[in-house]
């Protein structure tokens, strides 16, 4: 069971890094930006709550060009 774990970790730990830093930058970028596709605070929700997929959305259809 031990090395079960371990390998386990070994799949899920850079999954959750991928999302920490992909959060991290969509919300600073989205504070950061003027106008957004939308509420601001929708955008905030879903980024914290959607996990990757949230980010990804926001720079898909979040951010307002120029």
């Amino acid at each position: 069971m031990g090395v079960l774990t371990e390998v386990n970790w070994a799949l899920i730990a850079p999954l959750i890094v991928l999302q920490l830093i992909l959060m991290v930058f969509a919300l600073v970028n989205c504070v950061k930006q003027e106008e957004t596709n939308g509420p601001k605070w929708m955008w905030i929700l879903i980024i914290i709550f959607v996990n990757i997929v949230g980010p990804v959305l926001y720079f898909l259809m979040g951010r307002k060009n120029g």
